[in-house]
């Protein structure tokens, strides 16, 4: 059992605008990942947000930090959750590190999600407007709540629209061209994504309450449009 409460976890990570974003233990079949002690982990507890909530304290961070600092958002997570993980004995874990976590995986498994036709998990509640920052691996067995299966809003949205703004089609029943959405927001006619983000996201009609701000989006697109391809 463990030596803390969940709830001291919540607390902790309220203070950044981060959330628990459910977790489980690992069985006998998975292949875990070490936890602090190098062992396999016995439990994992993903770490993200729900609308925009961190920006303002990644905003606060950032100016304290180099201007010609890479992937600072990345840097910020692996730097918060890292001292909460520290403080209740976990090891963190981040979505970019590498080797890759299954991290898709393990959200579908802790919080029962399924996909978008944007390939981002729909969350009954927040809709597209979420996002898992790290998670924190345990030596210990925490006992999670098994969650509901929530309703997945995709089924019940027979237009589509997430299907039908971008100007280039970068997103269909088959998948994500991705070169042909980086040659867009790059050119001269990608001026609307590069400002106020990914059309076809901002189409879908649930968790618009959740829905992050122009300048939060437009943060992400110049991430997005300075990688590599």
């Amino acid at each position: 059992m463990s030596l803390f409460k969940l709830e001291d976890i919540s607390a902790a990570l309220a203070g950044h605008g981060l959330i628990q974003r459910g977790g489980f233990a690992f069985g006998e079949a998975d292949d875990a990942p070490p936890g602090p002690s190098g062992l396999p982990a016995r439990s994992v507890l993903l770490v993200g947000q729900a609308g925009a909530a961190p920006w303002p304290h990644f905003q606060r961070w950032r100016k304290t930090q180099p201007a010609e600092l890479q992937n600072p958002l990345d840097s910020w997570s692996r730097e918060v959750i890292g001292a909460v993980a520290q403080k209740f004995g976990a090891c963190a874990v981040s979505p970019s590190d590498r080797p890759y976590m299954p991290f898709q995986q393990w959200a579908r498994r802790a919080e029962r999600l399924k996909p978008s036709p944007l390939g981002i998990l729909m969350h009954s509640e927040y809709g597209l407007w979420h996002a898992y920052r790290g998670a924190l691996l345990f030596d210990v067995e925490i006992p999670f709540q098994v969650p509901h299966e929530p309703i997945h809003l995709c089924d019940l949205c027979p237009g589509k629209p997430c299907l039908k703004a971008c100007p280039v089609d970068a997103y269909t029943e088959t998948g994500f061209a991705y070169q042909a959405c980086l040659g867009h927001v790059r050119g001269p006619q990608g001026g609307a994504c590069r400002g106020g983000g990914c059309l076809d996201r901002n189409a879908c009609p649930y968790g618009a309450a959740y829905r992050y701000p122009a300048d939060v989006q437009a943060f992400h697109m110049a991430s997005f449009a300075a990688a590599a391809g």
